[in-house]
């Protein structure tokens, strides 16, 4: 029988630039190809097609993948569970060493297709192909792809079962077991049931919520979470001010309600608002109606600030990029004084995103939030609930699949001791049937 070889390639010792290859004898299906966005000191508000994969790699930016070149076999696709950037953010500088169709959801597909577009030095010319979730396509003649439902902070998330001669290996990144969102349904739990008895053979999986006691709370607590701040501002005649993450589409959907119960005019603004919202739109998951205002350049940006300073800050509720603090988004342009958006006393300013847990961010929000204080800012922080497993639903997906082998990744070594010591209260034993894998290791699977 063929062997199976896990090939650590990048995200093994960082949360982002996911990447791993999965070796079935000489047939390798690829998972992710993602961005570590601190390197480059973004978010979603990025621009790296400008910057050359050689420097990404050296800036520790994107995966470092010359380990495929040791690595017997060839690649027959590359598979992305969801749209992040730090999932698929590398497609459009290293997709075209392989000679293989990349396979994503339809939203996820739909963003591929944007950062191979905007790509200025890789001519990328592989298929993207679309498969949606509780579909299956043959990648070759021992290994069948299967999309499993999931839910995270970003629509058309799904969970890939790989059929082997040996079993299924579910690679799981990233996910939260939320029973009740407010966009698409919930995870399939009965496929994953069914997995068990069909024999997984291992489990690749995220752990950046893994040392965070107690379960995820749903999108549902977050949406409530939300209507309640706004609703409690909607006597003001003061500026409310929203930063969220562009790609999560569910939470938009719902402060753009809020902002109509409040009697305001919801308006997106940034580069990144007009990419996620847009292609949100094309897919399904937004309504296709112009009567929401998107604004994405600069000019339009400040066109509409200016605007908003003359008809009344009441009128309004703008929903921007600079959740994170990053430089040149629209929030730390406000908090700067560099628009027509004039803070004052009372005013509020809403951060529906938790700080993602890296000196970088840490530092950018913390400056942000400070400038916006100092010009009388009144902020309401981290209403949100986060789009990662916590440890009771990794607990969860352990027990419903019980997998011979765990593999995390998706995290750091901190992370990963947490997962471990959750996994050993379930019976694994580290060495044996759960690996800790580094950047460039390839884990043969007896």
């Amino acid at each position: 029988m063929k062997d199976i070889g896990i090939v650590a390639i990048g995200g093994y010792e960082e949360i982002g630039r996911n990447m791993t290859a999965i070796r079935i004898g000489h047939d390798i299906l690829i998972m992710d190809m993602g961005l570590r966005l601190d390197r480059v000191q973004i978010h979603e508000d990025t621009d790296v097609e400008r910057l050359r994969p050689s420097e990404l790699i050296s800036m520790g930016a994107i995966p470092n993948d010359s380990v495929m070149k040791d690595v017997d076999g060839r690649v027959r696709a590359i598979a992305c569970t969801h749209g992040h950037l730090d999932h698929i953010g590398a497609i459009s500088k290293l997709a075209h060493k392989y000679r293989a169709p990349i396979i994503g959801t339809p939203f996820t597909a739909d963003l591929i297709k944007q950062e191979i577009e905007a790509e200025k030095h890789q001519g990328t010319k592989n298929e993207v192909v679309t498969m949606n979730a509780g579909k299956t396509r043959q990648i070759a003649p021992d290994i069948e792809l299967e999309f499993i439902r999931v839910q995270h902070s970003i629509v058309d998330c799904v969970f890939a079962a790989i059929h082997t001669p040996k079993g299924v290996i579910l690679y799981a990144n990233d996910f939260k077991m939320d029973r009740s969102p407010t966009l698409g349904q919930p995870p399939d739990f009965a496929r994953l049931k069914k997995l068990e008895s069909e024999g997984v053979l291992a489990l690749i999986t995220e752990t950046t919520n893994a040392g965070v006691s107690g379960k995820t709370p749903s999108e549902q607590i977050a949406k409530d979470l939300v209507w309640d701040v706004l609703m409690g501002t909607e006597e003001t005649k003061s500026g409310v001010l929203m930063t969220t993450f562009s790609s999560h589409i569910a939470r938009i959907r719902a402060i753009i309600e809020a902002a109509h119960e409040m009697g305001r005019k919801p308006v997106l603004l940034g580069r990144s608002m007009e990419k996620y919202w847009g292609t949100a739109k094309r897919v399904g998951y937004a309504p296709k109606s112009n009567d929401l205002a998107v604004y994405g350049r600069r000019k339009s940006v400040d066109k509409f600030f200016k605007r908003m300073m003359q008809e009344g800050k009441d009128k309004y509720l703008p929903i921007m990029t600079g959740h994170q603090g990053e430089p040149g988004a629209v929030l730390s342009r406000v908090a700067s004084g560099e628009t027509d958006y004039q803070l004052e006393s009372g005013d509020k300013v809403v951060f529906s995103a938790g700080v993602i847990p890296q000196p970088l961010n840490v530092s950018s929000r913390h400056i942000v939030e400070t400038k916006l204080k100092m010009r009388g800012a009144r902020v309401y922080d981290n209403i949100h609930v986060s789009g990662h497993a916590c440890v009771e639903d990794h607990w969860e997906l352990l027990r419903m699949i019980n997998p011979e082998h765990v593999i995390p990744s998706h995290g750091n070594f901190q992370s990963h001791g947490k997962y471990l010591s959750m996994a050993e209260d379930t019976g694994y034993e580290l060495g044996y049937t759960f690996h800790i894998m580094r950047n460039g290791q390839e884990l043969i699977l007896p």
